[in-house]
């Protein structure tokens, strides 16, 4: 029996999970603060504070951190990549610590390889958030300075997809699905035949507004905004990603708190903004649904929110016509993602590939 040990790390929260192969036998969600996080700078900065949650959940767990025979950490933003299992390595190590792109996940790979180096062991990613698998005509943005590029959930994605085909009674690459991924950022994703030839880029300010990001909002205001307020590129990107969506609306980035308010039917103002944003994901969706031709096998909805019942309920009945075959997913299952892959790649199943 395989030891393994996930890492998630996310925008405001990092997922912990200790794995005796593929059974999940400690896991735990440790939320952040914004408060918190706003004394960082870039999210290498967060290394630090990031492990502390860490080394407590080995210790509250009593977990022998030296028994641990792989430790596996979100993939971040290294360039496009293909779908599948990475081992660490100091090339992208480096890359990691200077990065293209800021994101939370870009501190999974570094935070197991600094736990492999320690205890002699190896370390992967699996499906990172650069996984790209887009078609040529879905590159296309409007203008040739700006490429559309390929960023969002796949590992939670592809995870999704797979449980979805097994649920049908089909492999994953026999199907069309469409997978919205509804959590502080929101990505929907066309899987075709096991590609996902299309996708929301869920940080460049594409699709719909999610709890921490504003999406595809109009650019021409926004360019006068930045001009006229003089920001700087961080401030610029920071109204995008992070504080924008529900939290420039409302000022929490806590859909459970928001979701609660919203039952309660008082709050005319919030009410609005969180049925446009089920509007705004609806729509999206079926934007989707045209790169197959509406030839969509299942639509699933995973994610966060899609715990919220209420909220999954604003959704559906706009996107029924697309597919009567909806399927809720909800929240992430993206540690027991990576112990799989583990486990597939340690039994032969999976291959591992090597990050140049």
């Amino acid at each position: 029996m395989y030891k393994i040990l996930a890492i998630n790390p996310g925008n405001t929260s990092t997922k912990i999970g200790y794995f005796e192969d593929t059974k999940a036998i400690f896991t735990s969600t440790v939320r952040h603060s914004v408060e918190d996080l706003s004394k960082y700078k870039t999210f290498y900065d967060q290394l630090d504070y990031r492990f502390e949650a860490i080394d407590k959940f080995i210790n509250d767990n009593n977990i022998d951190i030296k028994s641990i025979d792989f430790f596996i950490g979100r993939g971040g933003y290294l360039g496009p990549l293909k779908s599948g299992l990475y081992e660490v390595n100091q090339k992208m190590i480096d890359d990691l610590k200077n990065p293209a792109f800021e994101h939370a996940a870009n501190l999974g790979a570094l935070i197991a390889y600094d736990f492999a180096k320690k205890y002699n062991k190896r370390a992967f990613i699996l499906d990172p958030i650069c996984v790209d698998e887009l078609e040529d005509i879905a590159r296309i943005s409007g203008h040739p300075n700006f490429e559309r590029t390929s960023l969002f959930h796949a590992l939670n994605q592809k995870r999704m997809a797979r449980r979805a085909a097994a649920q049908l009674g089909k492999k994953y690459q026999e199907l069309n699905l469409l997978v919205a991924m509804l959590g502080s950022g929101i990505s929907v994703g066309i899987h075709k035949k096991g590609r996902v030839i299309d996708v929301t880029n869920a940080v460049v300010g594409e699709g719909p507004f999610s709890p921490e990001r504003s999406g595809a909002i109009p650019i021409m205001p926004y360019v006068k905004y930045i001009l006229d307020n003089k920001l700087s590129y961080e401030q610029a990107i920071r109204m995008i990603y992070g504080e924008g969506g529900i939290v420039a609306y409302l000022k929490t980035n806590n859909m459970k708190d928001v979701m609660d308010r919203y039952n309660e039917k008082t709050d005319l103002k919030l009410n609005l903004i969180v049925e446009a944003m089920a509007y705004k994901i609806s729509k999206e969706i079926a934007a989707m649904s045209v790169a197959v031709n509406g030839d969509v096998d299942a639509i699933v909805l995973t994610g966060g929110l899609a715990k919220e019942e209420v909220f999954v309920n604003l959704i559906i009945p706009r996107i029924k016509f697309i597919c009567d075959k909806i399927i809720v997913y909800p929240g992430e299952d993206e540690l027991a993602a990576m112990a799989e892959g583990v486990i597939g790649a340690i039994n032969n199943e999976i291959e591992i590939l090597e990050y140049k």
